[in-house]
């Protein structure tokens, strides 16, 4: 995939979350990370290229098609991507195997049998199936994690966007999680991952958009953003993240 942004601004208030942030990858990324300080408009960003956020300024284009900027062509294109979140999200009245089923049912428009074979195949593939009749609150943090992967990749969407998806795991959860999205990545799926996990990033992405003050101040390959960052601020980060690990 090839994304490009131009002149992207988004405000919540008086806070400017995208300050005319620019950036274009490679033509052919497939893992692309958003890194940067906490604030610097990663999870805004990536909700404005799944569609999920409509920007006040800027153009997005994918594959060098723009993104619309009307609410319903917004949401056509948010129903071709699949999302993840810090918090999971899941119905906490529904079981995983539900949770996965509703929306392939009710947005999409699946048939039932065909919603239930897709749940089962994603709850097996993602370690879960023993567990398909649990409600959240009877699953880990990591198994509900997984659960939420699992209904984002049930409509087999063209992108895969996560937002900081192990950000509230232990480490024990976290390797779980992270093990799961590095097997879709080498499986071939497109995905823009926002992530402070630095070593998980180095390994499976390989472009980075980094981050800082609502503005993009490096967008490059991902070995020579950690070989060589090409600004201080880039360079400071990696520094501070790494001091103690």
């Amino acid at each position: 995939m090839k994304l490009e942004a131009i002149g992207l601004t988004k405000r919540y208030g008086s806070f400017l979350a995208l300050d005319g942030a620019a950036f274009q990858t490679g033509d052919h990324a497939r893992v692309v990370a958003l890194l940067g300080p906490s604030g610097g408009g990663k999870s805004t960003l990536l909700r404005v290229l799944g569609g999920l956020l409509l920007p006040e300024a800027g153009v997005v284009r994918v594959d060098g098609a723009p993104l619309p900027h009307d609410e319903a062509g917004a949401l056509r294109a948010l129903r071709r991507n699949g999302f993840v979140f810090q918090g999971y999200n899941l119905f906490p009245h529904l079981s995983a195997l539900e949770n996965i089923m509703l929306p392939l049912r009710e947005v999409h428009g699946w048939a039932d049998a065909e919603a239930h074979a897709r749940a089962i195949e994603l709850l097996a593939r993602l370690g879960l199936e023993a567990h398909r009749h649990k409600r959240p609150a009877e699953l880990s943090g990591g198994q509900q994690q997984r659960a939420a992967i699992a209904r984002a990749l049930a409509p087999r969407p063209a992108l895969l966007l996560l937002d900081e998806p192990t950000s509230a795991l232990d480490p024990v959860m976290t390797g779980e999680v992270l093990d799961v999205i590095r097997e879709l990545a080498e499986s071939g799926q497109q995905i823009v991952l926002a992530t402070h996990e630095i070593s998980f990033a180095r390994k499976v992405a390989d472009w980075i958009v980094f981050l800082a003050h609502g503005r993009v101040d490096v967008s490059c390959p991902a070995a020579e953003f950690f070989d060589q960052p090409a600004s201080p601020l880039a360079r400071e980060y990696l520094q501070g993240l790494s001091r103690y690990r």
